[in-house]
This record gives C-alpha cells, structure tokens and sequence, in this order.
C-alpha cells in the first residue's frame, strides 16, 4: 500500500514530502500526483519523455518466470541477506528497478512490519507490483535521474538485474544501510545465449559497476549463487521474452529457434550478489 511508504517518497517536482488526499499524493507547495486504480502512482519528473520501460509482454514473461519458481533460491538467499541487514536500520526496503517485485515481496516475508517500495520506469511492472505483497507500495520514476524517494529513506536498496545510478542509490540509502546488487555471471543462460541469439553477458560488467560505485560505496561481501535449470519451451520462451534481448528479437524467429530446442533444456543459472556498505562524506 502507498500509505506504508509515504514517509519514503517525494515531491519529484520540488523534493517535499508527500501525503494522501483520497486518490491523490500531494506536497505542501500544490504539486499533486493521481493513483492509478491498479494501485501505484506515477511519480517521474516533470519535463522530457518517459523513460522506456519494460513493455506489457515483456512484463508478463517475467511474471511468468519467476512464478515458476525457477530463481526461488536466488529469491531466497538475496531475502537472507536483506533481512540481516536491515534488522537494527529504520526504513523501507527500496527495489530499484522492481519490475514486478517478486524479489522485494520475498524481502518482506522476511521482515514482518517493515514496508517496500517498488520503483520502476514501467507502468505494467508498477501495476504488478502494487499487487505483489500487502507492505509494497508502487510508483513509476526513471532509473537515471533523481528518483522520488527521500535522502536517506532506505534500510536496504535492491537492485536486480537493473539500470542504477551511483549517486542516487548512495542518496536514498540509509548511511547504516546496505545496497544489494544482482549482476548475471558470464556463463549465466550460457546454453540459451547462442542457440537463441540472446544478448550476451557484458565481459566489463564488474568493471562497469566498480566505477558506477567507486567513492560512494564499499563492498562489503560477496555471494556467487548457482543453479541448474531444467526448462521446458514455455520457461526458455519466458526467460527469452523477459530480458534486453526482448526489444531485438523477432517473435517468430525465435519462436522457430526455441521449437528446435529439446523438449527440456537444461539452463545455468549463474549469478553475483553483492552487498555494498556507503562510504561516509569525506
């Protein structure tokens, strides 16, 4: 619900804090934002174009992946650690880049009482995700510039397998808190990547995220999480549809790759978790 994160959110025109009207979050200067009946709010920036979000079906086959169970034990080790974290830090638990939240609704099962808040740039992961557990409140706001969510705020930040700005992650976030970073292993969907001509793993992501955090955060541990995935065509066509490599493909062509495939795949599932700390103000 919205009600449990409003402490967390602001203005995103004039950075004041926000409080419901009925339908409608206002700040003390006048700036009004209306929920949409699936339950979130829109809170991007006023200005420019909105950020290019997951599209409906991209959505949809992530929701339909993760039903599946297939990343529950990721779901669960990054829930462990969130927990731990936050345990002694006030707070929302921040998902940055949420889509349709089933990593923080996990979180929260872990955390009774504590409230999430499910950011992200598309309208169909908010809508998800305003309905994914009871403590999630759900707005839309762009990954790149200020998000709408107050200095601070955060107990914990997730962010999986989503865009992330340095500083504005090291702005939300508590100084006690923590930041959780799933970032996908070279050999990660290695046996899809080729027959399926998916986007393969960046080989300068870890130094891409070491600069993206260099002078605002510190890594404090972490985690290599493995597993071995056994995907039938309804799972591979999923995971396909769910990613980056959703906005090149061509739905026929890879329906027509996927239906050479066997009629079980098995899939590696190969992942870093890594929890950084804020490096105080020099």
């Amino acid at each position: 619900m919205l009600d449990d994160v409003l402490s967390c959110l602001e203005c995103p025109q004039c950075q004041a804090g926000l409080h419901r009207d009925g339908a409608t979050l206002r700040c003390g200067r006048g700036h009004a934002f209306d929920m949409a009946r699936q339950g979130y709010v829109s809170l991007l920036p006023p200005g420019g174009r909105s950020p290019a979000g997951d599209t409906a079906a991209m959505v949809a086959a992530r929701a339909s992946f993760l039903d599946g169970g297939h990343y529950a034990s990721l779901a669960g080790e990054l829930a462990r650690l969130a927990a731990a974290a936050a345990a002694d830090v006030p707070g929302c638990i921040a998902d940055v880049g949420a889509g349709p939240a089933y990593y923080l609704a996990a979180v929260l099962d872990r955390l009774p009482g504590r409230a999430g808040l499910a950011v992200d740039a598309s309208r169909f992961a908010a809508r998800r995700a305003a309905r994914a557990h009871p403590r999630i409140g759900a707005v839309t706001a762009d990954a790149w510039r200020r998000l709408p969510v107050a200095g601070g705020s955060a107990a914990v930040v997730l962010n999986v397998f989503a865009p992330r700005s340095g500083p504005e992650l090291r702005r939300i976030l508590s100084p006690a808190g923590r930041l959780l970073v799933v970032t996908p292993a070279p050999e990660h969907l290695r046996e899809l990547t080729g027959p399926l001509e998916l986007l393969a793993v960046d080989p300068r992501k870890d130094e891409r995220l070491a600069a993206t955090f260099a002078g605002r955060f510190e890594l404090q541990e972490r985690h290599e999480q493995a597993a071995r995935l056994r995907l039938d065509h309804a799972g591979v066509t999923a995971v396909a549809g769910m990613g980056p490599s959703a906005w090149h493909a061509n739905p026929a062509a890879l329906a027509a790759r996927i239906a050479q495939l066997p009629a079980v795949v098995p899939v590696t599932m190969a992942v870093t978790i890594s929890v950084y700390r804020p490096r105080p103000p020099d």
